[in-house]
């Protein structure tokens, strides 16, 4: 079982197969089934909104859970299934042929990195700039979706962790919350599914001052140019997969990532190490550390990952015709047989790896 920082960092989790006599299993389902895209509100969130939001979606991403998007303390398995070999690493490729008139760009992005690296290639910003849509997992400037869901957050049938631990285990998470401090109560993320509500525990415990998504700076850029933010898949789409996933399940991986950092197990190794590779741009060790997985978790890989960057791929083919877009996702799900990079080729389009070389600001 790996901890919570850890490759989920690098895509969102879906759904789940599972066992319909568990608290939230019992909603397969209606998960499965993705409203269609909000309007675009031309609004930035608030902090408030935009940050919270931000840290599930950045668990989403990570891996950790091959089930949880945002929190839980697993890697998905079964993710290194054929190698994009490349003469450079690069997190950056192009998207042409297949009668595109002009191409498009796919990037592997981080939900959480400290904000001295959350920096754009001139590549990456000439993409944007020249882009006419920016398209992200889920549409990050639509303020009226993202205020939506927020009742999605919390568990059905007003379920509470007292409800799924035993005393001595509900009152060590408890405790564990209150001490490390997040920016709700416990009050209210003892509501929450509780794999949403262990994302708060990711900023908390970061080292960086100011940790900041990759879709933030992106979207911030688009702003510049006026481009046009939209999503792949709705935010209540993501948060009812946490509904697929037995509320019980996820308490206990939240006790087991409790019982880690009390015995000084902590996660930064692993998140250091992961967020190494994607500093390298190295999708191949991305995706070999999203391999070592607890087996139950094993079983959620399909709606986590792979039904999702087929779904996306579906919905790209509808796009790129029309347009010349900037796609952002969760470096996770760009590699692999199944990646997104992999599906791309298959519907015959051409996809490139482009040099995404970082320029700092103390750097001539």
């Amino acid at each position: 079982m790996v901890n919570i920082v850890g490759p989920s960092l690098l895509y969102s989790r879906p759904l789940f197969h599972g066992n319909t006599n568990d608290r939230g299993g019992d909603n397969k389902e209606r998960a499965v089934k993705d409203g269609p895209d909000g309007l675009n509100s031309g609004t930035i969130c608030d902090f408030f909104t935009n940050r919270h939001l931000s840290n599930l979606h950045k668990f989403l991403i990570m891996k950790n859970w091959s089930v949880s998007l945002l929190v839980a303390m697993t890697s998905l398995v079964a993710f290194s299934q054929g190698k994009n070999k490349n003469d450079f690493n690069t997190l950056l490729w192009q998207i042409s042929g297949n009668g595109l008139q002009r191409p498009s760009y796919l990037f592997g992005t981080i939900h959480m990195i400290c904000s001295a690296d959350a920096v754009l290639s001139d590549s990456l910003k000439n993409a944007i700039q020249n882009s006419d849509a920016i398209y992200f997992e889920v549409d990050m400037d639509n303020l009226f979706e993202m205020l939506g869901v927020v009742r999605k957050m919390k568990m059905r049938d007003d379920t509470t962790l007292a409800d799924l631990l035993g005393k001595e285990d509900y009152e060590k998470v408890k405790k564990y919350f209150e001490d490390k401090g997040t920016i709700l109560p416990f009050s209210i993320l003892e509501t929450y599914k509780p794999l949403l509500a262990a994302s708060m525990l990711m900023e908390a415990g970061t080292e960086c001052e100011s940790p900041e998504a990759m879709e933030e700076v992106i979207m911030k850029e688009a702003k510049r140019y006026r481009i046009n933010v939209r999503g792949l898949e709705t935010m209540a789409y993501q948060l009812s997969i946490f509904d697929t996933i037995p509320y019980k399940m996820q308490a206990m991986q939240l006790v087991k990532y409790v019982d880690d950092a009390d015995k000084g197990q902590t996660d930064n190794k692993d998140y250091n190490t992961l967020l190494q590779a994607y500093k390298d741009q190295d999708l191949s060790k991305l995706e070999e550390l999203t391999k070592t997985t607890d087996m139950g978790i094993a079983n959620f890989t399909d709606i986590l990952l792979y039904n999702r960057n087929r779904n996306w791929v579906e919905k790209l083919k509808t796009i790129l015709p029309d347009k010349s877009i900037v796609i952002a996702v969760g470096a996770g799900h760009l590699p692999g047989e199944k990646g997104v990079i992999n599906l791309l080729r298959k519907a015959g389009y051409t996809v490139k790896p482009v040099p995404n070389k970082i320029r700092r600001s103390n750097q001539i």
